[in-house]
């Protein structure tokens, strides 16, 4: 997609299903983040003789990604949007705002069980998770207590489900069906080579994404790459 100099705002998708095919909302965020972190382990047993000066790191897993930001909800009216989730300057403050974010990200869902699966989308991040943890510190208030502004710390942990994770374990497998996301410079056929051993099954995998010009691939994007026991077209 061409750089056009619009300001482009992060959406929190939000799904009840973990394969993240049924939507049921999303919030564009008032004010982008300054800046957001993306962080990732390695946990490993350490394996130390008695007495010895060092130990020897084995690896055991790689835990989840964690991605954290700080989120702005104002209600001065300084900084008007009429942006789809975000409600405008009223009597009530942040209030409605902070709700609206709440029950996307946060709260429990009676009919899944669970607070929703969530997306988070912003330019080259796209983020599958679910929300850890949500600290909101209000710093400006009305002469009646009522909140106007407000800074939201949120933490987000990765989300694969069991098959995903399953076919992680196996990534060489032409037998598996492989979820990967597209890299800078990547091709459907050379991606198509390293998860199969060749190209050939190019034109199967363009259909199953519903790809309409598999040149034109977006950075970014998540295709999936089924299993086959045949290669060929």
């Amino acid at each position: 997609m061409p750089y056009t100099g619009s300001l482009e705002k992060m959406i929190v998708m939000a799904y009840k299903d973990k394969k993240f095919r049924q939507k049921v909302g999303e919030f564009t965020v008032f004010i982008n983040p300054a800046s957001y972190a993306h962080a990732y382990e390695i946990c490993y047993n350490n394996e130390q003789g008695q007495g010895s000066d060092a130990g020897s790191p084995i690896f055991n897993q790689t835990p989840s990604d964690i991605v954290s930001f700080q989120l702005v909800f104002d209600g001065t009216g300084v900084v008007p949007s009429k942006l789809p989730g975000v409600v405008p300057f009223t009597g009530d403050g942040i209030v409605k705002q902070i709700a609206a974010f709440r029950n996307l990200a946060f709260t429990y869902q009676g009919n899944i069980h669970s607070p929703n699966y969530l997306v988070l989308s912003w330019g080259t991040l796209l983020f599958r998770c679910r929300l850890k943890t949500l600290k909101i510190t209000y710093t400006l208030f009305k002469p009646d207590g009522t909140p106007l502004r407000a800074r939201a710390d949120a933490t987000f942990i990765g989300y694969n489900d069991e098959e995903e994770i399953a076919l992680r374990a196996n990534k060489s497998s032409p037998d598996l069906s492989h979820v990967l996301t597209v890299r800078a410079g990547d091709t459907l056929p050379l991606m198509c080579y390293g998860v199969y051993g060749t190209s050939a099954a190019y034109l199967q995998v363009a259909r199953v994404n519903g790809l309409t010009d598999f040149r034109e691939l977006r950075a970014g994007t998540q295709l999936l790459f089924p299993a086959v026991q045949n290669a060929a077209p």
